[in-house]
């Protein structure tokens, strides 16, 4: 994971002084590789000591590391995206639609690329098992994670899986306090602090379902209350109106899930995404 995609995904966790560092530099990296660590201090109101803390908190030495460490990737993704100012600058006010594009794409391509590259594939293999041995199979999530799950729904059940996408608070718990051994109950929240899915996912291990959870924070109490944890790795930019890089890098999560549950049954996944083809052909 490049330390710009870690700064975001431990910044949450943070203290309000660290997190401080945290906004300055997801706001502008480059600005880093120009100020001393005391300047970097005096900018974000806050001590030296607490810029040495940020660095380690985000997995790096020091100071020194972490400049060297931004500027190397700024100068390699920039040779890789062509992005003007550098990759991780903001969208500006004077951008034209084509610049934005190509930030959005940008954004887009490097949080499926993180996102696969550090997946957990044991993790993965464990989901992939659980889901193709359940009887019946909860999805949930809170607005934009609500998609995520959708999508994943609509393609188990053109598999023949017994898929439900519940999209209310109330719906998920009572459905999660009604399962049992053979029910997997799987929750997507980006940021790992969102109350009804993790109440979803708690009532649903009560129970003794297996549970399964999509989200970008390590450290959060809702990757602490699932079983099998799938990761995205993402930078999530300022303008992020429905939370759009970090519902790519869950949908890239979801195809590999889906495609190893698929993958199991090979012969009855490929007939009945024949015969659902066959079926709705008419309705087109």
């Amino acid at each position: 994971m490049s330390i710009q995609t870690r700064i975001d995904a431990t910044a949450p966790a943070l203290s309000p002084a660290l997190q401080r560092i945290a906004e300055e530099i997801r706001r502008d990296p480059a600005l880093i590789t120009r100020l001393s660590i005391t300047e970097l201090a005096e900018r974000c109101g806050t001590s030296v000591a607490s810029v040495v803390r940020f660095c380690r908190a985000v997995g790096v030495t020091g100071y020194a590391e972490l400049r060297i460490s931004l500027a190397s990737e700024i100068g390699r993704e920039s040779a890789q995206f062509g992005q003007r100012n550098g990759f991780g600058s903001e969208i500006g006010a004077d951008d034209s639609l084509p610049e934005i594009a190509a930030t959005m794409a940008s954004l887009e391509v490097l949080a499926i690329e993180e996102t696969i590259a550090a997946l957990d594939f044991d993790a993965l293999a464990a989901a992939v098992g659980a889901i193709d041995a359940a009887d019946r199979i909860l999805l949930f999530g809170i607005g934009a994670s609500h998609f995520t799950a959708a999508d994943l729904g609509h393609k188990l059940l053109r598999v023949g899986r017994n898929a439900l996408v519940l999209s209310d608070a109330h719906e998920a718990v009572s459905s999660a306090a009604l399962s049992n051994a053979a029910t997997v109950a799987m929750g997507f929240s980006h940021l790992g602090s969102t109350v009804e899915t993790l109440r979803f996912i708690e009532t649903a291990r009560a129970a003794g379902a297996t549970t399964i959870g999509v989200t970008s924070a390590r450290d959060s109490r809702f990757a602490g209350a699932v079983e099998h944890v799938l990761y995205t790795a993402v930078r999530e930019p300022a303008f992020r109106a429905g939370a759009m890089v970090s519902r790519i890098a869950q949908l890239a999560v979801v195809d590999c899930l889906f495609l190893g549950v698929a993958q199991r049954r090979y012969g009855d996944t490929v007939d009945a995404l024949r015969r659902t083809h066959e079926a709705t052909r008419q309705l087109r």
